[in-house]
């Protein structure tokens, strides 16, 4: 294929109103046309991900929790209202978290959270995502909305699109092709990262849930990952075009930052910045005067590439393309020498991605996957 660009019974939830932008909620801010125009594009998408991936009607219920602190925010609740009409909505910034977990505590298994978020919701020792999945409930994450205003909000509902054809049959291609593979390598345009041994069993954030325990995450989706067996087998030159700054945000330099890598660390960075120089210092610093290159990203999100950026990293993740991280931390992947929970940095950075090739044979090109 070649792509260019159990059912419960329901709780007893009370049933909030179809509404639009009501200015009330939120009366200094107003959307801009375009990304007002953009909240039933971005309600369709909603549509198809509730029923293509969650599997969501109406004999489940649903709870969005909500804030009003920035324009794409108050767009995706927009959204989810039209998504979803018979779902209660309540706004965590007018309620206590006291209130919040009061309302969620009726849901039952296979029942709907969302969460969207300008920042991050805080409720103390409380991990939401973790303790909701405990609780076998379905969970869609929207954070750090606040990070990305402007243009970067039509983006961030483009990238909302779910093709399950594209993630589902692209996903598992890539998956397969990782698993079976003795060798790879990125080229970035004239330079090339060598990774000279097989790789650990590719993980799929494609909105396919049918073998998983938990059903959701954060959003937007769209990344296979893995890495190298040996990290100590991989060399070569890669050049980047955008890093996780110390602010958790995309940093993109005028010029692209090639880093040569050897035995699996970064050895030298050519036309750095005062920026990353600060970012590899960090690393250093913490993890014994090395920096690591662990994860091997293979983002496959279309509506995020080097020229459509957001300025939360976390989304950017899923730009289609190559990332990679560095540091030791990846919780995922166990390794001699490494112990889970000690690595303090994964730092991601987004190659400029011109070819991926494993075992000789190209998986990518002209800005495609063509697995």
């Amino acid at each position: 294929m070649a792509y260019t660009t159990q059912e419960s019974a329901s709780s007893t939830i009370p049933v909030a109103p179809v509404i639009t932008i009501d200015p009330t909620i939120a009366p200094t801010m107003t959307l801009v046309p375009e990304l007002l125009a953009a909240v039933e594009t971005g309600a369709q998408h909603l549509r198809d991900i509730l029923a293509l991936a969650f599997n969501h009607d109406e004999t489940h219920a649903a709870v969005v929790v909500f804030d009003t602190h920035c324009e794409l925010a108050l767009a995706l609740t927009a959204a989810y209202r039209s998504a979803l009409p018979l779902a209660r909505f309540i706004d965590f910034s007018a309620s206590t978290p006291e209130a919040v977990l009061a309302i969620l505590a009726p849901l039952v298994a296979a029942d709907l959270v969302v969460l969207i978020q300008s920042t991050n919701f805080r409720m103390d020792a409380f991990r939401i995502r973790v303790e909701l999945f405990k609780r076998e409930l379905k969970v869609i994450e929207h954070p750090h909305l606040a990070r990305m205003p402007g243009v970067q909000a039509l983006y961030y509902i483009d990238s909302l699109a779910y093709d399950p054809s594209y993630y589902r049959g692209v996903g598992n291609a890539l998956k397969s092709r990782i698993d079976q593979a003795s060798h790879g390598m990125v080229d970035s345009g004239g330079e090339q990262l060598i990774f000279g041994t097989s790789f650990e069993s590719a993980k799929l954030n494609v909105g396919d849930y049918r073998e998983m325990k938990n059903i959701g995450g954060q959003f937007p989706i769209g990344e296979v990952f893995t890495e190298s067996r040996d990290l100590e087998a991989v060399n070569g030159r890669v050049r980047i075009f955008v890093f996780g700054d110390t602010s958790f945000s995309v940093n993109q330099p005028a010029r692209p930052i090639t880093l040569v890598i050897s035995r699996g660390q970064v050895i030298d960075a050519i036309d750095s910045t005062p920026e990353f120089d600060q970012v590899l210092a960090n690393i250093r610093a913490d993890e014994g005067g090395v920096v690591w290159l662990r994860e091997l990203g293979f983002g496959m999100n279309r509506a995020f590439t080097r020229d459509r950026t957001v300025s939360d990293i976390g989304t950017f993740e899923r730009m289609c393309g190559i990332h990679l991280s560095l540091g030791s931390k990846h919780g995922i992947y166990g390794k001699p020498n490494f112990k889970r929970g000690d690595g303090k940095h994964h730092v991601d950075v987004f190659a400029v991605t011109h070819a991926v090739f494993l075992d000789d044979e190209a998986v990518y090109c002209d800005g495609a996957w063509i697995v």
